[in-house]
């Protein structure tokens, strides 16, 4: 799988991010105002892998969760669905919600970020199975996307392979962080941010750039 919008003189915002990801949750709102604010970019999401694999559950995590997801809803006023934490069985394998995404992608390019969020909104708020793809045809109903091609292509080894290269893309790009956000610009890649930050800031940023400060 190739990346041709890496290349070239044109610019890109770039999202590298995880569904699974508490703060990035938070972060909903502002990427949203980036997107909309520069609708002269081309704009994606990278799939950063939070825990791709993982094994813990909320025996191991719910408490530090807990504090946290406190912490990012006093800040950014998203709501969490904390009943997500009392189940002892949940185990926070973020693969497949990144490769739900990569489905989506895939299928309908232009959704991709709205269909990223209704995976964030279906876990931290409905408390949906992010291990069960059933999850996720009920998102792509949302979307119109055929149920048979989603499920078929979920399962896929191309779909599990380009899931990979997102995280590995996210790697080479030197992102410690989740939220993080590149602005490729005249040949230039800028990280512009590594965590959360309000969209206010991440535009005079960008306007920085744009003006060669």
């Amino acid at each position: 799988m190739t990346y041709s919008w890496l290349e070239g003189e044109g610019s890109t915002l770039i999202y590298i991010s995880d569904p699974m990801c508490s703060w990035c949750y938070g972060f909903a709102p502002e990427i949203s105002e980036i997107k909309e604010a520069y609708p002269q970019y081309d704009f994606k999401v990278i799939l950063g892998g939070l825990r791709p694999g993982g094994t813990e559950t909320n025996k191991d995590l719910g408490s530090f969760l807990d504090h946290h997801w406190k912490e990012v809803e006093k800040r950014t006023w998203q709501k969490f669905n904390y009943d997500i934490l009392k189940d002892d069985s949940l185990v926070y394998d973020t693969e497949p919600s990144s490769r739900a995404v990569v489905v989506a992608r895939k299928m309908k390019p232009e959704i991709e970020l709205h269909f990223f969020k209704a995976v964030q909104l279906a876990f931290y708020f409905e408390g949906k199975d992010m291990r069960d793809v059933e999850s996720f045809v009920e998102i792509a109903k949302k979307f119109d996307l055929d149920e048979s091609q989603y499920r078929e292509l979920f399962e896929s080894e191309e779909i599990k392979y380009e899931t990979k290269t997102d995280y590995q893309l996210s790697s080479e790009m030197g992102i410690k962080g989740f939220p993080s956000m590149v602005f490729k610009h005249a040949g230039q890649f800028f990280l512009i941010s590594n965590g959360y930050r309000e969209a206010k800031d991440l535009k005079e940023t960008i306007e920085s750039i744009l003006k060669g400060e």
